[in-house]
Parts: structure tokens; C-alpha cells; sequence
């Protein structure tokens, strides 16, 4: 059973070696994580507590107290959540469209991050919102909350590490952890292809602008999709990223010429058949920030997606 500790037994080989260095070069830990363990007295060697450069060997058992008093200048709203997955580490909820994901200054409250922190204080979790991932307003589905620092360090530095291997068209970072993030979307006319990849660059026009668009001098940005159901006038297509740009889903299929529905941003306004993007984080495959283990999480498709594709099956019978 996890708890609120991090036990690590130091490994074979190691002698005389700082405490600081083994838990950042062997063990993976930030050192963000590690200096604010260190100087909160919540790390110790062989149950006694250690400065960072206290010198460790083979068969040291070192432990972090994970537990810390947190405090977030978010007020707790109650929320009607879809939590499809909670341990000690991490939430997973499914977001409903037109729900924004953290407090700004147009939205101050009735966020997923308020709803999430009345969710911890009603089970008595002394929780922060922390989150690893993230979704557009208009675009449902599943998002990542770690539940302490280290959860979302290792998370974080799990999906950032995919990123970074995309280069190499590596799609497993250094330890072999995969972190994978899939998506519905419906898109206007037929893929050529039932399935590929668009590797196109995606940066901003300028900086004051919030669209994105394919241009030289953008961040690689790499989509694979593949069709799951055609229709006379669009695809049901499920779309994997291998990174992780702002807009890239939207950017990357209105570019080739094949908008989603409903996308004001970069198609056009279709409330006919849907009142928002037709795109749905459906599905993560991660490892948890503990234990390794393989998590594979899924959710259903929402309500309005389901009844633009019934429409569209619809028009393909006439």
C-alpha cells in the first residue's frame, strides 16, 4: 500500500557518495524537490534526518516525508466531478466542455481547479491543485492532477522526457515509461489516408495573438491519427500526440485542410452540430509516478460529440 513517504534502499556500488547527487542522478528527483525536502528536515538516512551533503552508501535506507502544509489562493467550489481515477498520487477527471481549467482574471472561480480543491477538503485530503496536464475551455475529456510535488515532478518530467525523444521519433523517454495521449476528434472532409502522421512545426503569429499556426520557424510538433468511422461530409478520427503544442490537434488538421467542427479558432462557427470544438481527450496510457505500473485510463465520448456524429451518419444515408 502507498504512503506518504518515499523509500528508496541505495543501490549496490555506491560509496561515500552525497546525498544530494544519488537521489538527482540516480533516482531521478528534481532538484527543486530535493532542496525542498532537504530544507524542511524531510529526508532521512537510516531514520535519522540528513543534510543534502551527507555521504550515503550501499544498503542506506533513505525516506522523504512527503507531507507538507499547503496552501493555494483558490476558493473550494462544490462541483459536480467525473473522477475516473484517484489514489494518493494523483486524480484523473474527465472535464466537461466550457468548464476553464485553472482560476485567470476572466474566469476567477466555478473552474475544474476549484471544484478539484472541494473535492480534496471533503475527503480531508490536505491537497494543492497541481496540474499536469491541461485542456482548452471547449475541449472535454481527461486531465491529470498530481496530489503532492513529487507526483508532479515525476509526472511532468515523464511527459516532458516523450517530448524531448520525439525528436528522435522515440516515443518512450530514457527508462522505457511510456505517456501516451489520445483524442476523438471529427474533422470536415475525408482523410486521404485512413492514417499517418503530420509532422509540421506550430508557432504564434506574434505574441499578443492566442492562435497558433504551422510556420518554419515553429516548435517540431508531431500528430498521428487514424480514422475510425467515415462519413460523407467528415471523419471520426482518433489522434495521438507525440508532443504536446498549444492548439496542436486544431492547428495541424485546419492546416492540411481538414477542420474540426465547430472550431471557431481555426474553422468556422457550426452550432447546427456542435457548439464548441468537436475534440475529446479520451484516453491516457501513463506510469504512475510511484510504482511504474502501466495505468491505461479511458472515457466515453460526451454527449455533443455523439450527436454530431449521429448527424453526420444522418447525411451520409440521404
Amino acid at each position: 500500500m502507498l504512503s506518504d513517504k518515499l523509500t528508496y534502499v541505495v543501490r549496490a556500488n555506491i560509496k561515500d557518495e552525497k546525498l544530494r547527487d544519488y537521489l538527482k542522478y540516480t533516482e531521478s528527483l528534481s532538484g527543486r524537490f530535493i532542496k525542498s525536502s532537504g530544507l524542511t528536515g524531510k529526508i532521512t538516512v537510516n531514520n535519522k534526518v540528513a543534510k543534502l551533503n551527507h555521504r550515503i552508501n550501499s544498503e542506506d535506507i533513505i525516506e522523504i516525508d512527503m507531507k507538507r502544509d499547503e496552501h493555494q489562493n483558490i476558493e473550494p467550489e462544490k462541483m459536480d466531478l467525473d473522477v475516473v481515477y484517484d489514489d494518493i498520487d494523483l486524480i484523473v477527471v474527465n472535464k466537461s466542455p466550457g468548464i476553464v481549467v485553472h482560476p485567470t482574471r476572466g474566469y476567477p472561480n466555478g473552474t475544474l481547479a476549484n471544484g478539484v480543491l472541494y473535492y480534496f477538503k471533503e475527503r480531508g485530503e490536505k491537497c494543492i491543485v497541481r496540474l499536469v496536464s491541461r485542456l482548452d475551455m471547449d475541449t472535454s475529456g481527461l486531465i491529470i492532477i498530481a496530489k503532492n510535488q513529487y507526483s508532479h515532478m515525476a509526472l511532468a518530467r515523464d511527459m516532458q522526457s516523450k517530448d524531448i525523444q520525439s525528436k528522435d521519433n522515440d516515443k518512450k523517454d530514457a527508462q522505457g515509461k511510456t505517456f501516451e495521449k489520445s483524442y476523438m476528434a471529427v474533422v470536415h472532409g475525408n482523410m486521404q489516408n485512413k492514417s499517418g502522421t503530420i509532422d509540421l512545426p506550430i508557432g504564434k503569429p506574434d505574441e499578443e495573438s492566442i492562435n497558433r499556426k504551422v510556420c518554419e520557424e515553429g516548435q517540431r510538433s508531431i500528430t498521428h491519427y487514424e480514422v475510425v468511422e467515415s462519413f460523407k461530409n467528415g471523419d471520426l478520427v482518433k489522434v495521438t500526440l507525440e508532443t504536446g503544442r498549444t492548439h496542436q490537434i486544431r492547428v495541424h488538421f485546419s492546416h492540411i485542410g481538414h477542420p474540426l467542427y465547430g472550431d471557431s479558432l481555426y474553422g468556422t462557427v457550426e452550432s447546427d452540430y456542435i457548439d464548441r470544438q468537436a475534440l475529446h481527450a479520451y484516453k491516457l496510457i501513463i506510469p504512475h509516478p510511484r510504482t511504474g505500473e502501466q495505468l491505461i485510463i479511458q472515457s466515453k465520448l460526451p454527449d455533443d460529440i455523439n450527436n454530431l456524429v449521429r448527424k453526420l451518419k444522418a447525411e451520409s444515408d440521404i
